[in-house]
């Protein structure tokens, strides 16, 4: 009678563990569950779900002027059909009309503001913004910003948008899972989930070098760049990129903790302002190694501070070597240059310095450029006073040019003058910016004043010349 009872009680015991297991079970692991309506909504679903009516489709127009060949279809040579093109010119140039897709987030729904890449607007006429209701509007730029590969477009709409939730990229974590929306069609979203594989990424493409992406295990193509980069709560964390064409299998996003900075920039000036630091660097070389008694192979030298700059203000002084930013190691002047084209007016900079055998951490905060200082700034660079081409000025110099700045002064020993450049002269681009005027001259120098060289586009009497400036 005891044994029954025993196997019993025994019975009993199993049953009731076997339910707490199985408790225990749904309540940790409901992925172990039999899939239903219900458990298959998971934070990926449910983040996805609620991103969705902000994720917008760019599409673009841009022309560009393709040489029709008449003589092609004689099955000439080539050597021949280029003869016949160049010297009997047959002015058959075409217009060809070709459209770049891209995706973007609205960040400001109120407002009408959208994020996406520069890179998919930059060599635009006309832009169009699809959401997700498939109302269509026309697009103006507010500002682009190549060297981030970020743009800010608005639409007007009489109606609020909804916004994206913005996240903080600071504390991104490594294998946390990420999700990643694109828009390419305007038809419907496309999604790919993945996983942190690495922060603090630098990108060369052909043209420039990027800096501190995240990089993640789900790849980016044009058509979903500019979309956003999502944490599982569905908060926006970074901006989808495709600047790496030999990418495959991964991708890359623009931190958003940087884009807010940026995107406050070109709210306010259409344009980012660099960071003023004050410092003037250049490469290391065995002369200035052995006169340091320097014993380190890597860092830049500071060869000049300026006055009441912040990096003075910091305590930096001449001939300290800079031997890294934040996490970046500096090699060559170029790294100190691309780094500071990713930060912003008013980041803190946590320098790394060698000064006479001791290393010292020291931390610059960083301005914008005060603009008084840019003439002079520009005459310390180029050696040159200049002031806006007026009709007085334009008679007296015997030019033609109704536009631009006219040089006034040149200093003697600098490298304008070493090459022949001359009072009279007129200025109206460098690297690319247009100079109408004295401000757009302030703006080009400070833009260019971490520069090595530069392009001048300069006029004398009738003729245009494009001029490499070494700075250096």
């Amino acid at each position: 009678m005891t044994n029954k009872r025993i196997q019993s009680n025994a019975f009993f015991f199993k049953i009731i563990l076997s339910s707490i297991i199985s408790g225990f079970i749904i309540i940790f692991f409901p992925s172990s569950l039999p899939a239903t309506e219900n458990n298959r909504e998971n934070a990926v679903v449910k983040a996805v779900r609620k991103i969705s009516p902000t994720v917008v489709n760019i599409s673009s127009e841009y022309e560009i002027l393709q040489r029709a060949n008449p003589f092609s279809s004689l099955g000439l040579d080539p050597f021949f059909e280029s003869f016949f093109y160049d010297f009997l010119n047959p002015g058959n140039n075409q217009r060809e009309k070709r459209t770049s897709l891209g995706s973007g987030v609205i960040i400001d729904g109120h407002r009408g503001l959208i994020l996406t890449n520069a890179h998919v607007v930059e060599k635009t006429g006309t832009i169009h913004v699809s959401l997700n209701d498939k109302h269509v509007f026309e697009a103006q730029i507010v500002g682009i910003d190549p060297d981030s590969d970020l743009a800010l477009l608005k639409i007007d709409t009489q109606n609020q948008l909804p916004s994206v939730d913005m996240g903080d990229s600071k504390d991104i974590m490594i294998g946390e899972t990420v999700i990643a929306i694109g828009n390419p069609f305007g038809f419907s979203h496309t999604v790919t989930t993945g996983v942190v594989s690495a922060l603090n990424r630098d990108i060369k493409s052909d043209e420039r070098i990027f800096r501190d992406f995240i990089q993640i295990d789900a790849s980016i193509n044009p058509g979903n760049s500019g979309g956003p980069l999502l944490n599982i709560n569905g908060e926006l964390i970074g901006i989808n990129t495709a600047i790496y064409a030999k990418a495959q299998g991964i991708g890359f996003a623009i931190p958003i903790n940087r884009a807010k900075r940026i995107v406050s920039d070109l709210i306010q000036y259409g344009k980012v302002v660099p960071a003023w630091v004050g410092l003037t660097v250049q490469d290391l070389n065995d002369r200035l190694i052995r006169y340091l008694n320097y014993d380190k192979s890597y860092g830049i030298i500071v060869t000049q501070v300026e006055a009441d700059s912040p990096a003075q203000r910091a305590g930096i002084k001449e001939q300290d070597i800079i031997l890294s930013i934040g996490d970046h190691k500096l090699i060559r002047q170029e790294d100190y240059q691309s780094l500071m084209k990713g930060t912003s007016a008013g980041d803190p900079l946590n320098l790394l310095v060698w000064r006479q055998g001791k290393s010292y951490s020291l931390i610059i905060r960083t301005k914008h450029y005060p603009m008084e200082r840019s003439l002079g700034l520009g005459y310390h660079r180029f050696g040159i006073k200049v002031m806006t081409i007026s009709p007085k000025s334009r008679n007296y110099n015997l030019t033609r040019a109704n536009s631009g700045v006219i040089i006034l002064n040149v200093r003697s020993g600098s490298y304008l003058n070493k090459i022949g450049v001359k009072p009279g002269d007129v200025i109206h681009k460098i690297d690319g910016i247009s100079i109408l005027n004295v401000e757009d001259y302030k703006s080009a120098v400070v833009k260019t004043r971490m520069k090595s060289t530069v392009i001048i586009l300069l006029q004398r009497m009738d003729q245009l010349y494009h001029i490499s400036v070494n700075l250096s």
